[in-house]
């Protein structure tokens, strides 16, 4: 699990790789990502965008931008939250996925809430970073 907090913002992302939409002799690798944000703050926000950096074990990198989150902008009062989940494939056994989203107050206030770098492994094998 990994966990990061932004203006009251608090995102935990939990990974898991998925062997069964994997295979490993194509070099398709597949993790499902399981993401909680949690409005600790006391701004009513709403999730507008996000924007993810994605690197493969060779140093490739991919960078994802949208609207929303699973097709939705969802909007968190103070103690609300929203929890999903969504997946990524890579050509190499290990990675690391990290982020943000774009949050808004009523009040239109914009800022950046930080997703923490979590790493994708497949379990058992070692981690190499080129």
């Amino acid at each position: 699990m990994y966990r990061a907090t932004t203006k009251g913002v608090q995102v935990t992302v939990t990974p898991r790789f998925a062997p069964e939409r994997s295979d490993p002799e194509r070099s398709q690798y597949f993790w499902a990502y399981t993401i909680e944000i949690i409005n600790l703050g006391v701004d009513t926000v709403q999730l507008k965008s996000r924007h993810w950096v994605i690197t493969d074990a060779l140093g490739r990198v991919q960078e994802v931008r949208g609207a929303g989150v699973v097709g939705e902008q969802p909007v968190l009062p103070p103690g609300g939250h929203f929890e999903y989940t969504s997946g990524v494939p890579l050509p190499t056994s290990t990675g690391i996925m990290e982020g943000r989203y774009s949050l808004e107050t009523t009040t239109g206030e914009t800022f950046e809430a930080e997703v923490p770098a979590f790493s994708l492994d497949v379990p058992g094998e070692a981690r190499t970073l080129n």
